[in-house]
């Protein structure tokens, strides 16, 4: 009977260990995801997560409540051996987390209770919970699901009411100014309100209304040789200026260069 018994106890411990193994590797999974792939991680895999964890949760707890498993609460967990020293099998068994089986250890990893801190506030959250009475409790109650309730109703129609805000404040709040765009149209299609004076600023030579200036060494004034107040004819002599020699230009071919300027300048066309 103490043979099958232990045999029973073993099989379940067995597999309890397999179970929670694999809400282990679901948990790492899962918190992997979301340190390393919460961008690309979505809801609803992140409600399948939760789901897969709390299924594995809920076949543990069908076990432990099991008839055919053995009330673990009535077996006791003595340490036959207690070393300062290094225990790699231990080490291994618990992942390297538990390396050592020593005074220090035991009373932690074999503590049937919770911390002395923890005790305490369970004591002072019991106290404040007999306090409250039934109808104090109750109102807080109703209030608490009401709040869900408005929570709910957010979260279920978000779309509608993020559509309805949106042409809510496209009527109230143009996003355009029809003064400001009948200007620009007529700005750009007719040129009004546009300024007609050029710019400041120097201009290149040879552009249609710029009269012909000495440009240095390089360029070679031509006179025309006679007498005063007489023009040169077909035959007369022709004389080249030196450069860097002021010379003067008849009047003849300065009205002939303006009057050519004028008639090429934009504005005059």
């Amino acid at each position: 009977m103490q043979q099958r018994e232990e045999k029973q106890l073993e099989a379940s411990v067995e597999s309890l260990v397999t179970r929670v193994a694999h809400l282990k590797g679901s948990l790492q999974s899962f918190i992997y995801k979301l340190e390393n792939e919460y961008e690309r991680l979505t809801w609803p895999s992140v409600l399948d997560n939760f789901a897969l964890v709390s299924g594995q949760l809920n076949t543990i707890n069908k076990l432990l409540r099991n008839e055919k498993t053995p009330s673990f609460r009535s077996q006791v967990i003595i340490p036959l051996l207690l070393s300062p020293d290094r225990d790699e099998e231990l080490a291994k068994l618990t992942e390297q987390r538990v390396p050592v089986f020593s005074h220090e250890i035991v009373p932690d990893h074999l503590r049937t209770k919770p911390d002395p801190e923890v005790e305490e506030q369970e004591k002072h959250l019991s106290a404040e919970a007999a306090r409250i009475g039934p109808e104090v409790a109750q109102k807080q109650i109703q209030t608490l699901n009401k709040l869900c309730s408005n929570l709910l109703e957010k979260l279920n129609n978000p779309r509608d009411d993020r559509d309805s805000e949106s042409s809510a404040l496209r009527q109230n709040k143009p996003s355009f100014n029809p003064a400001d765009t009948n200007a620009l149209v007529a700005a750009v299609g007719f040129g009004k309100g546009l300024s007609k004076c050029r710019p400041p600023g120097p201009i290149a030579p040879g552009h249609p209304g710029q009269p012909m200036m000495s440009a240095g060494p390089t360029l070679h004034q031509v006179t025309v040789a006679g007498a005063s107040g007489h023009q040169g004819g077909m035959g007369g002599q022709v004389t080249q200026q030196q450069p860097g020699q002021p010379g003067k230009m008849p009047s003849n071919i300065k009205t002939n260069i303006k009057s050519a300027s004028a008639s090429m300048h934009p504005y005059n066309r």
